[in-house]
């Protein structure tokens, strides 16, 4: 076999990928046969053997081959003569690699191996011309690190409901995670506590939100219970077809039937291959699991105005959110801010190393975008305060490197006394950057008159991890963008200038994501936009 290959470092260091052709030649096509004497019959004379050539042999394979690996250096940098140690693996796949031109027989090979590289090394003479004189590109550094006013405060949010039931592939049975009740609990059910009602095998980011989220069957059946005039509409989605997505649909049915007792001719059923909106693609190849996740549920429509988001109507409107109190984690305003101005046109990358009185340093990066926030409790532990050196490293796209060091004085947030804000949320489809109309009106008719006189609006967008990191920090800019402009519009209509805005994006991070993304609907709830209205006297 011939096995050229094209070999790059992704993270620039030992570790590295390579990939290319295989040609491979067939050398021989000869074969041997010997057939052996049966040891119960004696005297029996042994077949001669068979010697031939085998036909249809293709004698030129065209296939190819990706793999990694890994360089250990045993001789230093300093030394003429390098050996190198680079145990590698790699992948052969079975297209091309098919022996006879008549059988399907074909190959498919995976090696791993260690190989031992060596090679000397000379000297070149360097023409003594000079350098060409690089200007070192302008950035900014600096660091945001809030005072802390030690009280307590609680945030009063209003929960969207997203209107999607998911099922796991392969069953139409409704999910574990979601809370199912018996019909003697329904009368202890009541929607303004159901933060109290928790399923099992709760993921630790956000629970009370999520629990919220996993009664929505017992929500919609205490809605219907106490509305006879509504009714809705649902539509499983399978990739099994609309029998399967039937099949998922009528599962809730009975236990909104079984359960809240709710007349089965308020329930349409109703099946199709993909949802209305869904999240796969036609020519989509990356991440298709989770996609197709995201894709198997079954959706709650229903023109009853009893069940949805105030001022709005229609099959495809939102069911009516949920407000929960809950007390306030740390919050986006109290974040450390590090920004790097004219950083992403400057820098391949950055980075941050955070140096204590002690000298004991945090790294941090690297990262491609102008500003990065972080909670004070990342950098200071259970350290009430102290001081820190910070030292930022850029890497120029020429490969040359850039330092700049501040210093910051940081403060652990500790609750607020007596302080409510509250908090809504804008949810956008998978890879949309645009609020659809419905949400227009729900945050033009509904929250911009909470907004109080010399309030603070700080926005923050999210993003799932399907995607790429740099793209979905992006989308997540571009989410609180779309927010922002939404309301900075309806509040010039109404000749209002008083109110400041606060804009984070925060891409597919998981260390700040409001939810976690082993669930669909955990991903789903992460498209999102936080809005918190923080009254002037608060900051």
């Amino acid at each position: 076999t011939l096995e050229p290959s094209l070999r790059f470092s992704p993270f620039h260091s030992d570790f590295y990928l390579y990939l290319g052709p295989r040609l491979a030649f067939n050398l021989s096509k000869s074969f041997e046969y010997r057939q052996g004497v049966n040891p119960d019959v004696p005297g029996q004379v042994a077949n001669p053997e068979i010697k031939g050539n085998l036909s249809h042999i293709n004698p030129l394979q065209l296939s190819m081959q990706v793999g990694a690996g890994y360089d250990i250096r045993l001789s230093s940098k300093e030394k003429r003569t390098q050996f190198v140690l680079s145990p590698f693996i790699s992948f052969q796949p079975y297209f091309g690699q098919s022996p006879r031109s008549i059988e399907s027989l074909n190959v498919t090979t995976l090696r791993a191996g260690v190989a031992l590289k060596l090679g000397r090394g000379h000297k070149t003479a360097v023409p003594a011309t000079p350098a060409a004189i690089v200007p070192e590109p302008v950035v900014k550094f600096s660091v945001d690190a809030p005072m802390n006013i030690p009280a307590e405060r609680t945030v009063r949010e209003v929960f969207p409901l997203r209107n999607y039931v998911f099922f796991d592939l392969g069953s139409t049975e409704i999910p574990q995670r979601y809370v199912l009740l018996t019909k003697g609990q329904i009368k202890d059910f009541r929607e303004e506590q159901v933060s109290l009602i928790t399923p099992e095998n709760l993921s630790g980011r956000s629970k009370r939100q999520m629990v919220v989220y996993y009664n929505i069957l017992n929500i919609l059946g205490d809605r219907m219970g106490k509305d006879p005039t509504t009714t809705i509409r649902l539509v499983g989605s399978s990739e099994k077809g609309p029998g399967d997505g039937r099949a998922m649909a009528e599962s809730i049915k009975h236990y909104l039937v079984d359960v809240f007792g709710i007349d089965p001719s308020r329930i349409i059923t109703e099946g199709r291959n993909k949802p209305a909106i869904p999240s796969e693609q036609p020519g989509g190849t990356n991440e298709l699991v989770m996609l197709r996740e995201g894709d198997r549920r079954v959706s709650i429509g229903s023109s009853s105005p009893g069940l949805l988001m105030e001022f709005q109507s229609g099959p495809a409107a939102p069911l009516r959110p949920v407000e929960i109190l809950l007390v306030q984690e740390e919050p986006i305003e109290s974040y450390v801010s590090f920004k790097v101005e004219g950083g992403p046109k400057a820098f391949s990358s950055w980075m941050l190393e955070i140096t204590d009185e002690k000298g004991h340093v945090q790294y941090s990066g690297p990262y491609t975008h102008e500003m990065v926030s972080m909670p004070g409790k990342t950098i200071l532990g259970t350290r009430p305060e102290g001081n820190y050196k910070v030292t930022m490293t850029g890497t120029t796209r020429s490969g040359n490197i850039i330092k700049k060091e501040t210093t910051a004085h940081m403060v652990l947030w500790t609750p607020p006394k007596n302080e409510e804000v509250m908090r809504f949320s804008v949810i956008y489809e998978f890879n949309e950057s645009k609020a659809i109309n419905l949400y227009k009106k729900y945050l033009t008719g509904i929250v911009l008159p909470k907004i109080p006189r010399n309030g603070t609006v700080i926005i923050h967008g999210y993003t799932d991890i399907i995607g790429e990191e740099v793209y979905n920090q992006k989308l997540s800019e571009a989410r609180a963008n779309d927010v922002r402009k939404i309301m900075e519009d309806g509040l010039a209509k109404t000749g209002r200038s008083d109110v400041k805005f606060e804009l984070y994006g925060f891409g597919e991070d998981t260390k700040l994501a409001p939810f976690e993304n082993k669930f669909p609907e955990e991903r789903f709830y992460n498209r999102t936009v936080i809005i918190d209205i923080i009254p002037s006297s608060k900051r």
